[in-house]
């Protein structure tokens, strides 16, 4: 057997620059290469094995958090096919890291994640940065990795990755438990070298299965349809995910079943196709949301039904509902005491096509779903064009960039009232036009996130929506998108502070205690004061950002024209009134009530919520 002598941290590079992926035929390197911010847990490690290997590119990024929503966003993009992995030092370099863990894993989206750590040699214990436990040696802040991670090790050997690796690749390729992958790697470890199997570094290609459905259960879904009068589709990532967009589109032109969206699930159909009923949900189209109600078979596609996407289990009514669930995760397809369909979802459709020639939905159905969809579409306009002359309404702005924005360009937002006011408003007019990261709604994802989806998709354009709080938590990488030459728009819509909790807070009663950007009044010594004074186009222009800003809807489309012009990464900051706001839709979301309160106005709130909670169901 021939060896090859490496360190631990050359041999990891060697590794990943040898891995593929393939599906459907198409054969791809899944690594796109690392993102890292390098201290003294691996500057000597991985930093000189990525100096070694300029052909696996490196990517230093200003904050480690941020390089692992960068890297989700590009997994997202790419439909889990490619990743990245990131790399960062010991310490608070790794923990940083921790929040991005969590979003790449309740998302189910692949990420590597290579925290420097403490010495395996614990002799001179304890280090810069190290966590000591009176209870164990073997501890370091990475353990904080566990629990938001798919997979996790420690490289306590040089010899462990031989095995460790193939497991990651093994859980990141995995359609149903992709999310992060955490490998620890003692700073000492990385520097080790030892004789390597030549064949460890043989180019290998993972192949993506399309798992079929059991033909049992499958036979039994299809006599399930047939049986309803009412069914209903809920599109859910995995549609994306499974590239199961036209399967979809056939399947429901062809039998007529409506289908609703969930935020992930969001443009499974252009906005226009006959069977499009919208957002589902707390977030949720008026159509969408009475079908939902009334349908008697509920068809979950690639859905993990989030308490958004079921109105805290609130929106199914109809006491004969049964469920479908297809679902490459066995997990989520049994929810709901559904009949479970663990496959993959283009797979399922294209089973169902042929054999549901005959069933359509009758024609009263039908006609309920085509004027609902007339009667929301005038609500949508309404809420564009509400012709506002002095600060728009958030709807105005989302108006006027649904409307100037090409087919192909992309929309990303993660956190804040935005979130809700794009699921019902925003119009898709081509797939993987609009990226939310909904699954852990992380503030500070959207600018990052822009840069990893513009990575995985140059030639589209990309545009974060973020609010002045989100904004305010993640600004930097702006600089590396300058850095690395890829234009992101960024439209920063300021509000004065947190506008979706600061309505949450006034719907409970808490008068937005708390979620606006004031100064504090020194006769009461509560934040009651002035309004902050924050210059946001003068820290884009500092950034380098080339920056535009708008008071008024007409100054707003004319800085969307000229950002579109430009080159280089855009900000647009647009002043907005924060009194104009999008209603909901026959839906309600559960957040908790004080029971006991001083305030006549939380007093009431738990009236109405105690009232509202009757309506939450089990489903047995």
């Amino acid at each position: 057997m021939q060896t090859i002598r490496l360190t631990t941290a050359q041999a990891i590079i060697r590794f990943l620059k040898n891995q593929y992926v393939e599906r459907d035929g198409a054969e791809q390197p899944f690594f796109a290469g690392m993102w890292g911010i390098f201290g003294h847990g691996n500057v000597a490690g991985l930093g000189e094995a990525l100096l070694e290997n300029p052909d696996f590119r490196f990517y230093p990024a200003r904050n480690e958090q941020a390089q692992v929503h960068l890297a989700a966003a590009f997994a997202k993009m790419h439909n889990r096919l490619r990743a990245f992995a990131c790399t960062s030092s010991i310490g608070p370099g790794a923990t940083n890291m921790i929040t991005g863990a969590a979003v790449a894993t309740i998302n189910h989206l692949p990420v590597l994640l290579l925290p420097g750590d403490i010495f395996a040699r614990r002799n001179v214990a304890p280090v810069l940065q190290q966590l000591e436990s009176a209870s164990s040696q073997d501890f370091s802040v990475n353990d904080c990795f566990k629990p938001v991670s798919r997979y996790w090790d420690r490289i306590n050997r040089s010899d462990q990755i031989l095995t460790a690796l193939p497991e990651a690749m093994r859980v990141l390729t995995s359609p149903a438990e992709t999310g992060a992958v955490t490998l620890a790697l003692p700073q000492d470890v990385q520097t080790e070298s030892q004789d390597y199997p030549q064949e460890f570094f043989a180019r290998r290609v993972w192949h993506i299965p399309r798992q079929p459905a059991d033909p049992a259960l499958l036979e039994r879904s299809l006599e399930w349809i047939r049986q309803s009068r009412r069914p209903l589709i809920i599109a859910g990532g995995g549609v994306h995910y499974s590239q199961a967009n036209q399967a979809l589109g056939r399947f429901a032109a062809q039998t007529g079943i409506p289908v609703v969206e969930t935020q992930a699930g969001k443009g499974a159909l252009n906005w226009d196709h006959p069977q499009q009923a919208g957002a589902v949900g707390v977030t949720g189209a008026l159509i969408a949301n009475q079908l939902a109600e009334q349908a008697d078979l509920v068809i979950g596609i690639g859905t993990r039904y989030s308490d958004f996407t079921t109105a805290s289990k609130t929106v199914f009514q109809n006491q004969a509902v049964r469920f479908v669930n297809v679902n490459v995760t066995e997990f989520d397809a049994h929810k709901h005491a559904a009949l479970p369909l663990v496959a993959d979802a283009r797979s399922v459709l294209e089973s169902w096509i042929p054999r549901l020639g005959d069933y359509q939905v009758a024609a009263e159905y039908a006609a309920q779903l085509q004027q609902g969809q007339a009667d929301w579409n005038a609500e949508v306009e309404r809420l564009y064009h509400l012709g506002t002359r002095g600060l728009p309404a958030q709807s105005e702005v989302i108006g006027a960039l649904n409307e100037l924005l090409c087919p192909q360009d992309v929309v990303i937002n993660a956190a804040g009232s935005a979130p809700g006011d794009l699921h019902k408003l925003w119009r898709s007019r081509e797939t993987k036009s609009y990226h939310l990261e909904y699954g852990y709604s992380c503030m500070g994802y959207e600018i990052p996130g822009a840069l990893g989806v513009k990575m995985a998709a140059p030639e589209r354009e990309v545009y974060a929506l973020v609010g002045d709080g989100t904004y305010l938590m993640m600004p930097s990488e702006i600089v590396t998108s300058l850095q690395e030459g890829y234009k992101i728009n960024i439209v920063l819509i300021e509000n004065q502070g947190y506008a979706s909790i600061g309505g949450l807070s006034e719907s409970i009663g808490n008068d937005r205690f708390g979620t606006v950007y004031r100064q504090r009044d020194p006769a009461t010594g509560q934040l009651s004061g002035e309004f902050l004074k924050i210059d946001y186009a003068m820290n884009g222009r500092g950034f380098g950002a080339a920056t535009f800003e708008a008071w008024t809807l007409d100054e707003f489309r004319q800085a969307l024209g000229e950002a579109q012009k430009t080159e280089l990464t855009t900000l647009i900051v647009v002043h907005t009134d924060t009194s104009l706001r999008v209603p909901g839709y026959a839906s309600w979301w559960d957040v908790a009530v004080a029971e006991v309160a001083e305030l006549p106005a939380v007093r009431q709130r738990r009236k109405n919520y105690e009232s509202e909670r009757q309506k939450e169901r089990y489903f047995f």
